[in-house]
């Protein structure tokens, strides 16, 4: 038997560490080629790392919970020989689903959300020692925090100073969630930002989805809305930009990585579709459903989240009217859309009930002034309002 160490490899992107969120195996276990050793989490996603070498586990490097450098010690195995080093994402064969591996290790404690398992460690529990609410019996965060909750007694309580109120819990700003902090704190403090914002009548728009629905491709409302984006963004290419603060340049771009951002467990992100300037309504619509869904199953890769030229923001699916959103750094411009809703509207003279949204640009005011800001959000706005026409142009 030799040993083998298995090191952290480059999780691309130019990330540098990652935070070691649930070890998958341990010392003793016999792992195959691929099969996932370690859950762990950086600035861009959730990933599990597969190992490259087949043979026995001698140790652990790091405690669950603990930040790791690429090229640190991971693993060691004791094995007679190993299978090479493999980039994680691109082994040999398949690696299991995360839904079949809970299922094939009834031992393991089933908890599926990173989320309710770093809430867990945090809080010092041993999942095992906790009972899942959940479907099949999987741990929820409710589960965590009512045990949390029992375990709490006033000599142990956590009491917050300024207010006198007991901690509940307390979550490191670290992983995803401490990278958007960053990141909003870096727009806020460095970007220059205006918002500008129009009611539009929406029922015309909403009527031609319907009738696109009516064969066998069912549309999303933000495919629509993305095409008028990237048509909107080759008139008005300033917004299609960023900043170079230390070569003091404003940097335009040639082509649309369209970020669509996208609520999930892990917090905000912002999955983009590549060459979005390049693809059809069919296309768009295909691309926003899979890289939303991949954001939400943290599947999504680090150059998905991290390749976008501009953002669109549907808030209205949190029932809310506007918002003044936060630009995702280093991009020039973020366009929002709130809940369509029925308001009265006046149409030829007529007050009549009529479908209105309102679209809101938050934009950069180094790379544009209002007139550019506020031309881009009434192509946008009159394509809204005269979808068919606006599609034909297109």
């Amino acid at each position: 038997m030799t040993e083998t160490v298995f090191t952290l490899p480059d999780l691309g992107e130019g990330l540098t560490e990652a935070e070691l969120v649930q070890w998958l195996v341990k010392p003793g276990d016999t792992v195959a080629v691929d099969a996932p050793v370690a859950e762990v989490e950086t600035a861009k996603a959730t990933v599990e790392v597969p190992s490259p070498f087949a043979g026995i586990v001698a140790e652990l490097h790091g405690a669950e919970g603990s930040t790791i450098p690429v090229g640190a010690p991971l693993v060691t195995f004791r094995s007679p020989q190993g299978s090479g080093n493999v980039l994680v994402g691109y082994g040999t064969t398949e690696a299991p689903s995360r839904r079949r591996r809970y299922a094939d290790a009834p031992d393991r404690p089933k908890i599926v959300s990173p989320v309710v398992r770093q809430l867990a460690r945090r809080a010092g529990l041993d999942p095992a020692t906790l009972v899942g609410t959940g479907p099949d019996g999987v741990i929820t965060r409710a589960d965590v925090e009512r045990a949390i909750d029992a375990r709490r007694t006033p000599e142990a309580e956590d009491v917050d100073r300024r207010t006198g109120l007991p901690v509940l819990t307390r979550v490191p700003l670290t992983g995803v969630r401490g990278h958007i902090a960053r990141t909003m704190a870096r727009s806020r403090a460095e970007i220059p930002e205006a918002t500008t914002w129009v009611d539009v009548d929406a029922t015309a728009l909403l009527a031609l989805r319907e009738d696109m629905r009516a064969g066998d491709w069912k549309p999303g409302l933000l495919a629509l809305l993305a095409r008028f984006v990237v048509a909107g963004l080759r008139e008005y290419p300033a917004l299609n930009s960023r900043v170079d603060a230390e070569r003091d340049e404003v940097v335009h771009l040639d082509g649309v990585n369209l970020g669509v951002a996208t609520q999930t467990e892990r917090g905000l992100v912002v999955p983009a579709v590549r060459g979005a300037d390049r693809l059809s309504i069919r296309r768009l619509d295909s691309e926003i459903r899979r890289l939303t869904g991949a954001a939400r199953e943290g599947t999504a890769t680090a150059t998905e989240l991290g390749s976008g030229s501009f953002t669109l923001n549907n808030y209205g699916v949190f029932g809310v009217d506007g918002s003044a959103a936060i630009i995702n750094h280093p991009e020039a411009a973020i366009l929002g859309i709130g809940r369509i809703h029925p308001r009265p509207w006046v149409v030829g003279g007529e007050v009549v009930p009529r479908r209105i949204a309102q679209l809101s640009l938050v934009f950069d005011h180094r790379v544009c002034d209002g007139g550019v800001a506020g031309g881009f959000l009434r192509f946008v706005a009159d394509a809204v309002e005269s979808p068919l026409q606006a599609v034909a142009d297109l």
